[in-house]
Formats: structure tokens, sequence, C-alpha cells
């Protein structure tokens, strides 16, 4: 019998098993390809919502530390479960095996179906995150908006229990941003969102993307293809520091 392919996907937050579970729906067992076995994981200390340049430093910190020994510990591919691509550069460059961030991936895949993207998020104490990924990957060209429903965001029970709510404010601002901006294809903004992709998509006349699927199916594939990030890209370190990096602070 062949042997899954292992996927870590670090989750950016700590907290406990019960929030990983939460997260971690958002890949059910029917959408997972036979051969693979995603197993998420989240980091052990670090930062709290994401709203700061504070935790954003934090967040690539960690999730490097989370996933700078994957390669050793046999997987073969790393997901990052957040829009903000966390750690993802970083860890291209210690490992050999793929690294994908929800990020990249789901702006990628709507450049492809559409000439204008909206990155549509719970709240403005996100968009540095998206502003920062954004501005690194070149595609500002093809944005037609940052838009929040301005929503105090739960990292850990997402959006249980205040779906009716959360997802009209949604789609009105998907509304507005197909009308108003002109963006013909929706980027959910944050992994933590995926409850409400399909109400979106099954809602809206253009494509809602659900980042963190779009990001594995694109590590499945490339997994399945024998393909990695380029090394002339995201060259090795002359000098590895991974015992400091697995001392920690923590």
């Amino acid at each position: 019998m062949t042997e899954n392919k292992r996927i870590k996907v670090i989750v950016p937050i700590p907290m406990d098993d019960a929030g990983v579970a939460a997260r971690a729906e958002q890949l059910p067992a029917d959408f997972v390809r036979e051969g693979f076995a995603p197993e998420f994981v989240a980091v052990p200390w670090g930062a709290a919502l994401g709203d700061s340049y504070h935790d954003t430093l934090l967040m690539d910190w960690t999730v490097f530390q989370a996933g700078v020994e994957a390669e050793e510990e046999g997987y073969s591919g790393i997901l990052i479960d957040t829009v903000s691509d966390s750690g993802m550069r970083a860890l291209r460059s210690r490992l050999s095996i793929p690294v994908v961030g929800p990020g990249e991936a789901a702006f990628a895949a709507a450049m492809m179906l559409g000439k204008k993207f909206t990155v549509l998020t719970m709240w403005p104490e996100w968009f540095p995150l998206y502003e920062k990924t954004l501005t690194e990957y070149g595609w500002w060209d093809r944005v037609a908006s940052l838009r929040s429903i301005d929503t105090r965001p739960d990292v850990t029970e997402l959006l249980a229990g205040k779906e009716e709510v959360i997802f009209d404010k949604l789609k009105a601002e998907a509304t507005a941003a197909m009308e108003e901006d002109g963006a013909d294809v929706i980027v959910l903004g944050s992994t933590t969102m995926h409850q409400s992709a399909k109400f979106l998509d099954d809602n809206m006349p253009i494509p809602v993307l659900n980042p963190g699927q779009v990001a594995y199916k694109f590590l499945e594939t490339l997994i399945e293809l024998g393909l990695t990030h380029s090394k002339v890209a995201f060259p090795a370190p002359e000098v590895p520091k991974d015992d400091d990096i697995r001392k920690g602070w923590y």
C-alpha cells in the first residue's frame, strides 16, 4: 500500500484542538485527493489576531519556526493557513519541498479568472497584510479594491453562530466591489472566512475564491507534477541557523 503524501498545514495563531479542528474543516475528506493527508498544526506561541505590524512579525517568525523541520519530518509540502502568506518566502529559502501560501495562490487564480479582483475581508486592520504581499508580488494593477465588513474576527471559532449577519454583510460588500470598483472576481481575505465561501459563490454572479482550498489544490498539483519553487529565486542560506531556530523563545 502506497503511503499518503503528508502536507503540513501551519495555523499561524496558537490555539487549542477545537480551534485547529474548526480551521481544518476547510479541507473536508472528500475534497482531499486520494493519496494525500493534510495535517493541521498550530504554532505553539505567537500572534493573536494579525492586526498589527507587531503580529505580522510574530506570524512570519512562528510559521517559519513551525515549518523549518517539515522536510526532515517527512512532509511532501507545506500549506500556510493564512492569506498573509506568513513565513512563506523564508521557508522556500530553507526547504526544497513546495511551500504554498493562500494569498499568492488565490490572487494568481483570480487573475486567471478575471481582469480585476477585490480582496474582501473582515476588518481593515488586515489591510496591511495584503498591502505587503501585493507589493512584493507586483500585482496592484490587477486589484480593484480592498474591502472589509468592519467586523472584529474570531480566529478560533471563526464564523460559527454568526452566519446570518456576517454572510449578508459580505454579500453587500462583494456586490459593491463588483458594481462600484469594477471587480470581476472576489478573493476572501482570510482562511478563517471559509465558512462563507459557498454562500457567496452561490449568491454572486462572479467567482468567489476560497483561498485555503485554492492553495491546497495547487499544492497537491505541484507535488503530483514533481515541481517545487526555484532555488534561484529562493536561494538557500550559506550558513543555516537551524539549531538556533529550534531553540525558539517559548
